[in-house]
């Protein structure tokens, strides 16, 4: 339940500076950079998080830094979230949606994208 709440929580701040940006605050600096400049990074985290994984050699130095890329990779993700104005509620409802079904099943019966 405290992951749920940090999640919850880490979100309302990155809509609050959504929509109130403060002076000095990363998170406004990389909403007022758009969708480009936040899918960079979001890029650039997701190869950390997969660089990281791949040098865990089960110690805790290799595993804290997956934690520290995963984390770094979810922020990231949270802040595009919030410039798209998507809700964690409604990715929440998606997933939960999904619960019960084939995960080959569920993807094959996409439709296809443009």
């Amino acid at each position: 339940m405290k992951a749920l709440l940090t999640l919850q929580k880490l979100m309302g701040l990155i809509e609050a500076r959504r929509d109130q940006p403060p002076e000095n605050s990363y998170t406004a600096t990389l909403l007022a950079g758009g969708i480009n400049r936040i899918g960079e990074k979001l890029r650039e985290e997701a190869a950390e998080v997969i660089s990281a994984a791949e040098k865990v050699d089960g110690s805790e130095t290799r595993r804290d830094e997956v934690v520290h890329e995963a984390a770094d990779l979810m922020y990231h993700l949270f802040v595009l979230l919030a410039f798209s104005r998507v809700g964690l509620d409604e990715v929440s409802a998606e997933l939960r949606s999904r619960f019960g079904t084939s995960g080959l099943k569920e993807k094959a019966s996409r439709k296809p994208r443009p």
